[in-house]
């Protein structure tokens, strides 16, 4: 049988960092990406979509959260099993029970750990958080869950296969080789935000939506393909509408900057990308301002966002820049002595190189006055 896994959804996330404009394009994707699981699920034949945890940001979220999501599920013919995280954990008169009073039969929210028979011989073995943080790994139970006439077993859980440090959602530890140890065909994994093969039969969809700067693989989900007696066939599926690009460019001239631009905006769509960008090197005063006067200027409305962090790109004023300023008498004298101090490595360097970018910048403005 063929189904989808998907997981950290995130409904309701309030992405504070960002402009409202921003805020409101990226709540919306979450909830269109709904959509999309839906409607590969359909193209592929899938009859059943696994939502490893963390469908909520919150355990609280409003009333059009839920709504906005359980119809966004409805139009599509498919199966949800919904699984609580540790965002959106299960208790007793909370989320779930609202979502439940809500959703049609074709939404099954999987808040006790209960195998369910989704197809004949096809067994669904949930692990639902109860709490944010689990002392014991919520897969132990599925040892002793029993599957009578199971040709199928499939576990869904929201943890942590191995320590993922800062990146990790959950402290709820499970075990490596959990699919070997419960007799899985297939484990569905949430809480990583990457997607992530552990081994054969046990993986992370990652985030079906991008919804933070990193380095691992998310925006996707997992079409998996799954029968008795082989291994799984899984298919990663991109749906994410938004990259989250972090880069840093050394440069030393405008020249390399510009190289750098031309090549970013032209292997993403801009519109849809958000760039945190960390500029480095050493470079004429100049080109340093006329660098962040196109970011700010230029790139910056291209793209959805931009973050820049350019305390590393150092402005040294060339012998022109400094010819500008030596005509000016004080400033000129102001000029050369804060060169000095750089190039000998004064103690007041790094003040010093402040101040002549200051000095340089104030009286560029003046300049074109």
């Amino acid at each position: 049988m063929k189904l989808i896994h998907t997981a950290d959804w995130q409904l309701g996330k309030p992405y504070g960092r960002f402009e409202p404009d921003v805020r409101a394009a990226l709540s919306e994707a979450r909830f269109d990406a709904i959509d999309a699981i839906g409607t590969t699920a359909t193209l592929h034949g899938a009859d059943h979509v696994l939502v490893a945890g963390d469908v909520f940001d919150t355990e609280g979220p409003e009333d059009r959260t839920i709504v906005q999501a359980i119809s966004r599920m409805e139009r599509h013919p498919c199966r949800w099993w919904l699984l609580p995280g540790n965002h959106d954990f299960a208790r007793n008169g909370g989320l779930w029970d609202r979502v439940r009073q809500r959703a049609g039969d074709r939404i099954t929210m999987l808040s006790e750990p209960l195998p369910h028979e989704i197809e004949q011989g096809v067994w669904l073995l949930p692990a639902p958080l109860t709490h944010r943080h689990n002392l014991e790994d919520p897969t132990e139970l599925f040892d002793g869950m029993e599957t009578p006439g199971g040709r199928l077993r499939i576990g869904v859980a929201h943890g942590s296969i191995r320590d993922f440090g800062n990146q990790g959602e959950t402290k709820n530890q499970i075990a490596p080789d959990r699919a070997r140890r419960s007799s899985l065909d297939y484990l569905a994994l949430g809480d990583w935000h990457g997607a992530l093969k552990v081994d054969a039969r046990t993986w992370y969809s990652g985030t079906p939506e991008t919804d933070r700067f990193q380095r691992d693989d998310p925006g996707h989900i997992l079409l998996v393909d799954v029968d008795a007696g082989r291994e799984p066939i899984v298919t990663p599926i991109r749906t994410g509408r938004f990259q989250w690009i972090k880069r840093t460019w050394t440069v030393n001239d405008q020249a390399s900057f510009d190289a750098e631009c031309g090549q970013l905006l032209g292997a993403t769509d801009p519109p849809a990308t958000l760039l945190d960008l960390t500029l480095a090197g050493i470079t004429s005063l100049t080109d340093r301002i006329a660098m962040l006067g196109r970011l700010e200027n230029d790139v910056s409305h291209r793209v959805r966002y931009l973050g820049v962090r350019a305390a590393d790109l150092v402005g040294r004023p060339s012998d022109d820049d400094l010819s500008q300023l030596a005509v000016e008498g004080m400033l000129g004298l102001a000029a050369a002595k804060l060169s000095a101090r750089i190039e000998t490595g004064a103690a007041d360097a790094a003040v010093a190189k402040r101040a002549l970018e200051r000095l340089f910048v104030e009286y560029s403005r003046e300049e074109k006055a």
